[in-house]
């Protein structure tokens, strides 16, 4: 018993020492700076180019920095088993195993209130700890294929005879392997990221790739080749097709959600958000609170 009782105030003691490293907005105004949360790696959003960061989540954290009056620290955050580890790791709790600091604000975080009202098993918000607040980006799945190899693609039932490159593991490769029974497994091709998958296009390895829109756009701005083409299918017994992209900061800091909130909703409205995104050759819909 007394070993649990040290135990017990051990972790405590730990609680509050990570508690204590969210700092509230009059902290980081004080301190002028703002540290943003954004995924590693993940281009088109957020991502290292000749050593300088780059990304449309990067340019907007900066635009939102300088709305504010503060300096811009990026924490680089690789992508974590789930959602709810990142947001636990980054925004609320930390983890020893990162050896890495909270930041004050996280960006790509879905603004769905399903998600947000998410209970464990003890009926308990699974992220109580965090409010999800600012949609800046509409969010879906896309086809880009290969008019080369592939004349058009008028469902996704042409890949039960052209190959298709997916991310592993991605929601893409659930759903093609998947759907119809099946029959479009034997020519889904799975590579470790979207870049990759374009790459097996280019050389001829499959006629098509399905990802989120936004990885699409990039990659056939940057290839700029007029025969990759973007496809208008419809994804039938797919479920959500279409969702909002947001941001996340600590229960505790909701003064620094209301202050971002209000940064954001200037550059959607002034169209700086739509010019950010058209830079790195995306389609922008407005989200439909600012609509």
């Amino acid at each position: 018993m007394r070993l649990l009782a040290v135990l017990i105030s051990a972790v405590w003691l730990c609680c509050q020492s990570v508690q204590a490293q969210v700092r509230n907005y009059d902290e980081m105004i004080a301190a002028g700076e703002l540290k943003v949360a954004v995924y590693k790696d993940f281009a088109p959003y957020s991502f290292e180019q000749s050593g300088q960061p780059r990304g449309v989540d990067v340019e907007l954290a900066q635009a939102l920095a300088k709305a504010l009056g503060v300096r811009l620290t990026l924490i680089w955050v690789p992508a974590g088993e789930k959602l709810d580890d990142d947001l636990r790791d980054y925004i609320w709790r930390s983890s020893p195993l990162h050896n890495q600091q909270l930041a004050d604000l996280m960006m790509r975080v879905p603004y769905d209130r399903d998600y947000a009202q998410k209970r464990n098993e003890f009926g308990e918000l699974e992220n109580g700890h965090v409010v999800m607040f600012g949609p800046y980006q509409n969010e879906q799945w896309q086809v880009a294929y290969d008019r080369r190899r592939l004349d058009k693609v008028a469902s996704v039932a042409v890949f039960e005879q052209h190959p298709i490159g997916v991310e592993v593991d991605s929601v893409p490769s659930f759903y093609l392997t998947s759907v119809f029974n099946g029959m479009l497994a034997g020519k889904t091709r799975h590579y470790p990221g979207v870049p990759q998958a374009f790459a097996a296009m280019k050389a001829g390895e499959v006629d098509a790739v399905m990802a989120m829109r936004g990885e699409i756009d990039w990659q056939v701005h940057e290839a700029a080749d007029p025969q990759w083409a973007l496809a208008q299918n419809a994804y039938p017994n797919m479920g959500k097709q279409l969702w909002e992209i947001g941001m996340a900061v600590h229960e505790s800091n909701r003064q620094l959600a209301y202050a971002v909130e209000e940064a954001l909703e200037s550059l959607i409205r002034d169209g700086s958000a739509k010019t950010l995104y058209d830079h790195y050759g995306l389609r922008y819909d407005v989200p439909e609170m600012y609509q």
